[in-house]
């Protein structure tokens, strides 16, 4: 399977684009690859079909932002469907989507009418939930089954929408075909253009005996339990797509996505960077000086780790890959232990002439041109 393009490499926009750009760019990218203008040629048609897909994300809010945080990835999660690509649409969704950005003379298919024309197909619409995780769900993926009010296909008709078989007539406007066909003038001339038939909406036919329990529409609102998979790696924000989990769609049509957002529950002790985990342990002054030991949480559990004498304020400790996973499965992050002196606001009489002759002592007062790096070059590395 050949690697998608970027999509605003499709459509030859900066990422900085204005809507209005990104617009005008997809109205020039589908001018030149209309079908119309170039019957026959499959390459246009893809070219056609990749510019509908670019601007469908890039012309999306919020599917433009998660785009340009995770890319390509970031719109199929690992789910198997994208969120908004057009692989299993017709032509007929492309144009009834984007239609009216060419003033209406888009919506026609010219020479289309024998290649693309026919019955339309209904399509539910999407559904978005959010799901929290925490840190354990984020390292080790985690199953869960999510409880949603969606409409679903009705069980007493199938999702026809008739009471039975003999219960449809034929369209008298369409005479069944589902599709009408008119005389436009296009960006190319004078053309035969096929549209769905507004009679049937496309269907074919008429329903003259309704279901009872959707009233026709073939869909009823129910509760449904669905499984998820969520993969270890995960981030706040990230949005997974489930194709075909969506709202049902009338008289048998082709279900909507479910868009899972994922909200990520902070840690009491943890901070999570990317694939990395940053603990702030505090050490006291005594502590720092003579070495100790310290437990410190990770998320599968509490390690004990070895604090040499003289460790110094704003040192990172790194455990190698006491980290998260990396979505995409290139390793584990590491644990960074971001070491902190506590120092004592009040101290007692006796705490404090102790501390004065503690000061006296060569051994206790800074070297003016001492070697041991500053607190930048401890921490630089870290704040790369």
């Amino acid at each position: 399977m050949a690697e998608k393009r970027d999509y605003y490499e499709v459509l030859g926009v900066s990422r900085d684009a204005s809507a209005d750009e990104i617009k005008k760019a997809y109205r020039k990218a589908a001018i030149k690859y209309h079908p119309d203008k170039n019957p026959g040629d499959k390459d246009a048609e893809e070219k056609f079909k990749e510019a509908a897909e670019a601007y469908d994300i890039l012309s999306n809010p919020d599917k433009k932002a998660r785009y340009d945080r995770f890319g390509h990835e970031g719109m199929s999660g690992g789910f198997g469907g994208g969120a908004g690509g057009f692989g299993g649409f017709s032509m007929n969704d492309i144009f009834d989507r984007f239609g009216d950005i060419f003033g209406g003379h888009f919506g026609g298919f010219g020479g289309f009418g024998s290649d693309y024309g026919g019955k339309r197909v209904n399509r539910g619409s999407d559904l978005r939930v959010k799901v929290k995780v925490n840190l354990s769900d984020i390292a080790n993926g985690v199953h869960k089954k999510l409880k949603i009010n969606k409409m679903v296909t009705c069980s007493c008709c199938n999702g026809s929408g008739a009471k039975d078989s003999n219960s449809y007539s034929t369209c008298s406007t369409c005479h069944g075909s589902g599709v009408v066909t008119r005389e436009v003038n296009t960006f190319f001339g004078r053309a035969q253009t096929t549209q769905s038939c507004p009679t049937c909406g496309g269907e074919g036919k008429i329903i003259t005996d309704k279901c009872k329990a959707c009233g026709g529409e073939g869909i009823v609102k129910a509760e449904e339990i669905i499984e998820v998979n969520i993969p270890a790696g995960v981030g706040e924000g990230m949005q997974l797509s489930m194709s075909g989990k969506g709202n049902a769609a009338r008289h048998g049509g082709i279900a909507g996505d479910l868009l899972i957002v994922i909200e990520e529950e902070p840690h009491p002790e943890l901070i999570r960077d990317g694939s990395d985990l940053i603990y702030n342990l505090k050490l006291s002054v005594t502590d720092a000086i003579l070495g100790t030991s310290a437990e410190i949480p990770t998320e599968s559990g509490r390690v004990k780790i070895k604090i040499e004498p003289g460790t110094q304020p704003g040192r990172v400790l790194r455990l190698k890959g006491k980290g998260l996973p990396d979505i995409n499965g290139y390793g584990k992050g590491d644990l960074l232990v971001c070491v902190d002196i506590f120092i004592p606001k009040h101290v007692s009489k006796d705490e404090q002439a102790m501390l004065t002759k503690l000061s006296e002592s060569e051994n206790f007062k800074p070297k003016k041109n001492s070697k041991e790096p500053n607190i930048f070059e401890r921490t630089r590395d870290f704040f790369r």
